[in-house]
């Protein structure tokens, strides 16, 4: 009589190194479809940026809100008044932060990466990659530059929307990036 002698496979599991692997491999796939999916956020805020200049576009003040009196410019200092109020006019950081939901959602994070991009797209090449978290004193800075630049003097409302369009291009051309 002779024995046959099988060897049990026992199923194997994975070492800690493909496991750790696995496990960057989907972080790094988490972080990708989070940031795609913010810019598709970005650009359809760009979108509704759009409408609000097209409403009415200012310069000298973030805001134009329908009062009893009349129209009333609004600036950084008295953004509360926006808040109740109709709005029927915006500047270019302005439009950002209406279409956003308004004032209340100025220090989002999509409201300030959406102003990010339209600073990149300004004054930056659109195929360099946005710098998306810049240091506080960066980002004010280049909100007072787009606020300087949307309140100078001969800028047209056209010019701001053009800017606003190409800051929905340069989501499209970050998105391709990644």
């Amino acid at each position: 009589m002779s024995t046959v002698i099988a060897t049990f496979d026992r199923p194997t599991r994975p070492g800690r190194h493909e496991r750790r692997a696995e496990r960057r491999r989907l972080k790094r796939q988490d972080e990708l479809s989070g940031h795609l999916a913010e810019l598709q956020a970005i650009r359809a805020l760009l979108e509704r940026a759009i409408e609000v200049v097209g409403v009415g576009w200012v310069q000298g003040a973030w805001f134009t809100v329908a009062t009893a009196g009349g129209k009333r410019a609004v600036t950084a200092c008295d953004l509360s008044l926006a808040e109740h109020r109709p709005v029927i006019g915006a500047c270019l950081v302005g439009a950002v932060v209406q279409a956003a939901g308004g004032p209340a959602t100025v220090r989002s994070q999509l409201v300030q990466r959406t102003l990010d991009l339209n600073w990149h797209t300004l004054r930056e090449e659109p195929d360099r990659t946005v710098r998306w978290c810049p240091g506080p004193q960066v980002r004010l800075m280049r909100v007072l530059d787009l606020t300087h630049w949307n309140d100078a003097p001969g800028r047209t409302h056209g010019e701001v929307v053009d800017l606003l369009r190409a800051a929905r291009q340069t989501a499209d051309v970050q998105r391709n990036m990644c």
